[in-house]
Parts: C-alpha cells; structure tokens; sequence
C-alpha cells in the first residue's frame, strides 16, 4: 500500500512541477487541458494525504481501560476464589492492572476439577469470578505466562513474580501475608477491607438484631450481623426467633473477629 501511495504523490507532484514550469521552459499547452491536469494533481494529492492520516491513525496506540496505569495486582488463588474481589473492583477501590499468573490459574483449574464436591465448587466459583472481572470495563485483567521454576510453591513463586514484576500481591491468606511483609512485598487483602468498612459499634448504642440460637452461658441468645460479626444478648433466650432492640454493653476484638454483647432494652426485657 505503501509503494502505492508513493507513486500517486509523485505523479501528483510531477503533473503539479510541469503545470508550473511549462511557461518557464517554453512549454505549453491549451488551457483547458492545464486545468483538467491541474485538477487531477489535487485530487491525486488529496487521496494521499487522507491514506497517510488514516494509516497513521490506525497506528496509534489503542487507549489504555480504566485501571490499566501503575504495578500490576497479581491475584493469588485464595481471593479468587473468595469473590469479593469482583465487587471491589466494580465499586472502583483498586486501581491498577490485574495479573493472574499461569500457576496460579493451574491450580484454580486443579481445585474445579477436583473429585471432592466442596473443592469442585470452590474452583468453578473462581473461575466465574474471572469471567466476571474480564467483563468489567473498569477492570484491565491480563494472564502473566511466566513461571517461576526454581520454586515448587504458589506462594513462593507469586512472592517471587512480585518481586521481579514490581507489582503487589492481593491476598486472604495470612501466612502467605506475613510472608511478604517480611521479605519486603506489598500486599491486599480483602478481608482487612472488609473490617475497615465494618460500622463502627461502641457501648451504649442500640442496634436491631434477629436472635437466632441460644448462647454459651445461662439467659444468652446469639444474633449475626450481616459481615458476620456476632452478637451476644444476656438474658435475650426467651426472644429467641424475635428481631429486638439492644444496647451494646461491650465490644471486643479477638483472633477469630469481633465480637458485641448486648442486653435488650428496657422495654424489651420488662417482664411481661
């Protein structure tokens, strides 16, 4: 096309360098016929510049997707699988490229093809949950081919990816976590995000609460938040089944979560 285009400008050039030099050199000719060439060397031009602009255009780097800028996110099994992610990155919280890399996608395809029916689901979930990211137009989720053949674990060889790509691990595993924040690589957890977000409950604040099972100690029932965090009620057995107003007494942070106790109100717990 190229050659093509070449040979069109030189015509046009020639026919435009005769038009101009003819009187010059003491060549001429009728006038009617200096206008057809003349013409015909403009429009020669014209068709010219228009392939080079168009073909210039079509070369042009494509625009990058939203999140496509900065280090890459490589994804680790367990916050595929886990599911959140896709929401997160829906709701515009993590900026930046998502890499998968082929191991970790091996293993994600191992866990979908396992023969326990708990692991086959778990799998098939992760694989859903990329399809889901792809789609996402806020999401730019690419597929990393390389491998790192020196280490025989996942964790090793994402903490090894990261290292050497820049980029940063997202996570739900905490050993994998601990890992990297002592061998220097950033990591993201949706669980963290998840408790940041969490509503913050302090002492002498009612809230509504489903009582669903008796508690531990005598007189005790148990309500769930709905991030799961649960909620100790004394002397709230007997609303079991019944949505009641508490009072949180007390707040407490232990290694499996947060946890509230609370009594009913007033009102609630006057007998009857």
């Amino acid at each position: 096309m190229s050659r093509h285009l070449l040979g069109l400008g030189a015509l046009a050039g020639a026919t435009l360098a005769a038009l101009a030099l003819g009187p010059v050199l003491g060549f001429s000719g009728a006038p009617a016929a200096r206008l057809v060439l003349g013409l015909t060397a403009v429009g020669l031009l014209a068709v010219v510049l228009v392939a080079l602009a168009r073909a210039a255009g079509s070369g042009a780097p494509p625009a990058p997707r939203p999140g496509a800028a900065g280090p890459p996110t490589l994804l680790d099994t367990s916050v595929i699988i886990d599911g959140r992610i896709a929401g997160v990155c829906a709701a515009g919280f993590l900026a930046g490229p998502l890499t998968v890399p082929a191991f970790v996608l091996r293993e994600l395809r191992q866990i979908a093809d396992s023969p326990d029916p708990l692991r086959r689901t778990r799998g098939a979930r992760g694989l859903d949950v990329l399809d889901q990211l792809e789609r996402l137009p806020e999401v730019s989720l690419s597929f990393d081919a390389r491998d790192v053949p020196e280490a025989r674990r996942v964790d090793d060889k994402l903490l090894a990816l990261a290292r050497a790509t820049g980029g940063r691990i997202a996570t739900n595993d905490v050993e994998l976590q601990r890992r990297a924040a002592l061998e220097g690589v950033p990591t993201l957890s949706v669980n963290r995000l998840a408790q940041a977000l969490r509503p913050v409950v302090r002492p002498g604040e009612g809230m509504v609460v489903e009582l669903v099972k008796e508690g531990r100690e005598t007189g005790q029932a148990v309500a769930y938040l709905e991030d799961g965090t649960m909620v100790v009620v004394d002397q709230g057995r007997r609303f079991i089944g019944r949505t009641v107003d508490v009072t949180v007494t007390t707040v407490r942070q232990t290694a499996a979560g947060r946890m509230i106790f609370a009594r009913p109100r007033a009102e609630e717990a006057a007998p009857r």
